[in-house]
């Protein structure tokens, strides 16, 4: 068991339903796990630390072939560990947490989604080594 800070472990980042059921390997090199660690450091550990309980991963890391059985595009950040979409249990928690991150955290992109029907939303984030553009966009469907 890899822990990547106090609150979160690889294996967080790694599983997959879609992975398994097509015996996919995910299995990231170091380099893609060292930006799991920056990424967790910089906006998931401190999110939960303010939170205060747990922060449920959706995705984190996809290797290319994962990437395109989720319909993921071509240049995901979730493919070099740099990315990861957080479960909400609601609108309202997404909502706070988004501004946490805008406001305490460096962050590359920050996306709150959504599905067609808007009935289930989470956070897709992202952070860089370095170059973070800071980009928010509210209410993206998916």
């Amino acid at each position: 068991m890899i822990q990547l800070t106090r609150h979160f472990r690889l294996s967080e980042f790694t599983r997959s339903r879609t992975a398994d059921a097509h015996g996919i390997d995910n299995t990231p090199t170091l380099a893609i796990v060292s930006s799991l660690q920056h990424l967790c450091q910089q906006v998931l550990e401190p999110l939960r630390l303010w939170a205060g309980q747990p922060i449920i991963i959706n995705s984190g890391y996809r290797c290319p072939e994962l990437n395109r059985l989720v319909g993921g595009v071509s240049n995901s950040q979730h493919q070099s560990g740099e990315a990861a979409d957080i479960r909400l249990p609601d609108k309202a928690t997404g909502q706070r947490y988004a501004e946490f991150i805008l406001e305490n955290c460096r962050f590359d992109q920050l996306l709150f989604e959504r599905n067609s029907s808007g009935t289930y939303y989470w956070l897709h984030v992202s952070c860089k080594h370095k170059d973070n553009r800071q980009m928010f966009r509210p209410n993206v469907k998916v």
